[in-house]
């Protein structure tokens, strides 16, 4: 009788995580398909050749037994942030005694200063947004 009162929070809890999981996996994986697009450099060096940086939005970080996952939780991290890039990027791998791996990947995410000859010069949050005005016939090319 108590759980048709709603009093099972433990479901609840489970059913709430399972989706959180979901949406962070969608995530991660429009980060690799922006990375691999060529759209999101992340450079060992503290500079883009060729850009501008603008903004320093600060450090981003992930850590997990899969590197491919850790690299594009951290690249899914910086774009959350705004970001366009992520300089200074390294990476750790921690060996443990039962024959795992943990790494971790660091960088500091950026933002450039605005080209408007480049295609890609907007934020990725932005580009959406700018792209579904101007479908709409409300955006001016100039504005940006």
């Amino acid at each position: 009788m108590f759980f048709l009162l709603g009093g099972n929070s433990e479901k609840k809890a489970r059913k709430a995580e399972k989706k959180q999981r979901r949406k962070s996996g969608e995530l991660t994986e429009r980060a690799r398909e922006i990375f691999m697009a060529g759209r999101f450099p992340v450079v060992t060096t503290h500079e883009v050749e060729g850009r501008r940086i603008a903004k320093v939005l600060g450090l981003v970080c992930c850590r997990g037994f899969d590197s491919e996952e850790t690299f594009f939780g951290m690249a899914c991290r910086a774009m959350n942030k705004g970001a366009q890039a992520i300089v200074g990027y390294n990476e750790n791998v921690a060996f443990h005694p039962d024959g795992s791996k943990y790494f971790s990947c660091y960088g500091t995410a950026v933002m450039f200063e605005y080209d408007p000859n480049e295609r890609d010069a907007l934020p990725l949050m932005l580009q959406h947004r700018f792209r579904s005005m101007q479908d709409d016939g409300q955006g001016d090319e100039d504005v940006f």
